[in-house]
């Protein structure tokens, strides 16, 4: 019965380990950067910060509930102050571990005007109400932001994000989901 058990946790191991890595490269970028941003709240953090928010304030316990389904928020953000200071290569190898089966990105944006690429991906939970992840990738010429959230969080809470922990504010109006 054991050695059944373990075949079974190796065979299920690669699905938990689906969690994608910021690439190691990019801690270095900070000195070539003119301003940088790294954020960096495991799940003990987050917690923390949780109980610094107020249960009666409206917003503060909206991120508070959020929070507590999260394993992490991981924001890397540079900006440059000349172009190709930093490698699209880079960009494209993080964009490789979000192809599969538990991500989907949803929004992909290339502008040759602007020469910004924006992606958004989401990784869907089994039963598929909730989303295991959120990741947003804005490369432009002379910046350079990824967003990483770690963790359940149900679809119309995204929005809520917005503006907390150096998070970008997005707007979801149209995104709500019918409750049934």
């Amino acid at each position: 019965m054991r050695i059944i058990a373990v075949i079974l946790a190796a065979g299920l191991l690669p699905l938990a380990a689906q969690d994608i890595k910021l690439p190691a490269n990019l801690d270095r970028l900070a000195a070539k950067a003119q301003e940088s941003v790294d954020v960096t709240l495991d799940r003990s953090m987050l917690q923390l910060a949780a109980r610094f928010l107020s249960d009666r304030d409206g917003d503060q316990a909206k991120v508070k509930r959020l929070v507590a389904g999260l394993d992490g928020i991981y924001v890397r953000s540079y900006q440059f102050a000349a172009e190709g200071e930093y490698n699209m290569a880079d960009v494209e190898a993080f964009r490789a571990q979000l192809q599969g089966p538990l991500w989907s990105r949803i929004v992909g944006v290339r502008s040759q005007r602007h020469a910004d690429d924006v992606d958004v991906y989401f990784k869907i939970d089994g039963n598929g109400r909730q989303l295991g992840g959120v990741v947003i990738i804005n490369a432009g010429p002379k910046e350079l932001t990824i967003v990483n959230v770690v963790g359940t969080l149900d679809p119309d809470q995204i929005s809520d994000l917005g503006g907390q922990f150096h998070i970008p504010r997005f707007e979801t109006k149209g995104w709500k989901r019918e409750r049934r």
